[in-house]
């Protein structure tokens, strides 16, 4: 069966006609329009190599490529790290043995014997040490060297004698003075009618652990004491 074809309308009809055309268009179903042609999608290269192309191109330029040489950051070499282990313990042999010197030198000196010449008939004492010169021992005991300080030993028990003693002698000497006077008086009688701390006085300074401060020692002579004070030289 043909289909007729509608007649188009004439005169003023003829308007209507087209504007039923338009609307007959747009309400045509979906299924028979032809699909959009597809959008090539974004960041895929492959569908539009050239444009992504371009793209890459611009990211990477100015990026250079690494030094395969240059890689990795350089090791220590096992040459230069033996280098440094052995200076270490070098210097740490060095510190041992400057330390054992040290301790060696300050066991000698307590340990070292100091010896005297002494003389002592009960009423006079002096004492000296081999390498001090007499004629130091002479002048002091003539009273020769100014008294650079006293220590006044008399009323004190022998212990508390014997330790004011030291500490007295090592102070003054670490000051740099020269000749002190030790006060120590006659002291109440002992056997042999000599007293106490007298009686300790030449013993201390020249076995004692005093000695090591002591140059030389005399029985003070006139108004520094008698027999009741003796002049100390100290070591230099």
């Amino acid at each position: 069966m043909t289909k007729k074809t509608p007649k188009k309308a004439t005169g003023p009809f003829a308007a209507l006609d087209g504007m039923r055309e338009k609307i007959a268009a747009k309400q045509e179903p979906a299924a028979k329009r032809p699909p959009p042609p597809p959008r090539p999608p974004r960041g895929d290269r492959a569908a539009d190599p050239g444009v992504d192309d371009l793209s890459f191109h611009r990211l990477m330029s100015g990026v250079v490529p690494l030094d395969k040489k240059n890689d990795r950051v350089p090791r220590t070499s096992a040459r230069a790290e033996s280098g440094l282990e052995e200076r270490k313990q070098r210097a740490e042999a060095l510190q041992r043995d400057e330390d054992r010197g040290v301790a060696e030198k300050l066991r000698a000196l307590v340990d070292e014997p100091v010896r005297f010449e002494v003389t002592d008939d009960g009423a006079y004492a002096e004492g000296r040490r081999p390498e001090v010169d007499r004629a130091l021992l002479r002048q002091l005991r003539h009273g020769g060297f100014p008294v650079d300080a006293r220590l006044d030993l008399r009323g004190a028990t022998v212990r508390d004698a014997e330790e004011r003693l030291g500490v007295f002698l090592a102070g003054q000497r670490s000051h740099g003075e020269r000749c002190v006077l030790v006060v120590h008086g006659k002291g109440e009688p002992a056997p042999g009618g000599r007293g106490v701390l007298r009686g300790e006085m030449s013993a201390w300074l020249s076995q004692g652990a005093a000695r090591q401060h002591v140059a030389a020692f005399a029985t003070a002579r006139g108004p520094d004491g008698e027999p009741g004070a003796t002049y100390v030289l100290l070591a230099r």
